[in-house]
């Protein structure tokens, strides 16, 4: 999946930014946060490198413990209700999107995590998308995640 489909990502994207050399300044997540100044190709292959990126960083925990910390734990706690419930919620949206796409933890503007899905690949820093914030966690739901 790595050398495969994000490579893809990769190699499409650095084709497509040609025409945009203001790009070669911007992080991948700042061209996110402005991703409607560009065309489809910039949109779908850019949210394709940065999603998988993320997920890819997501997979190993810095305290290698695998464990959610005390300050993250407390957030979901009093966002959510309990860990079980934000389970049953990311659970929902991961398997309720209709289609290919990302199931998404953010931290909202309000300093909320909020739980969102976003179709094909975009994510929640686009400027194009219903609900913006920071991810903290994403899943891919496309069909060829799970092979």
């Amino acid at each position: 999946h790595h050398g495969k489909h994000h490579q893809a990502y990769v190699d499409n994207l650095n084709a497509q930014i040609k025409p945009y050399p203001e790009l070669d300044k911007l992080s991948i997540e700042q061209v996110q946060t402005q991703i409607s100044k560009y065309n489809s190709a910039v949109r779908n292959n850019g949210g394709g490198h940065f999603n998988h990126a993320f997920f890819w960083e997501s997979l190993a925990p810095t305290n290698k413990t695998g464990k959610v910390s005390a300050k993250l734990l407390k957030q979901i706690n009093q966002d959510f209700g309990s860990f079980e419930a934000f389970q049953d919620k990311f659970n929902q949206a991961a398997t309720g999107r209709f289609g290919s796409g990302w199931a998404w933890l953010i931290l909202n503007d309000a300093g909320q995590l909020e739980i969102v899905s976003t179709p094909n690949q975009d994510n929640p820093l686009m400027d194009i998308v219903e609900k913006k914030g920071q991810p903290l966690l994403g899943l891919d739901v496309w069909e060829h995640a799970y092979y």
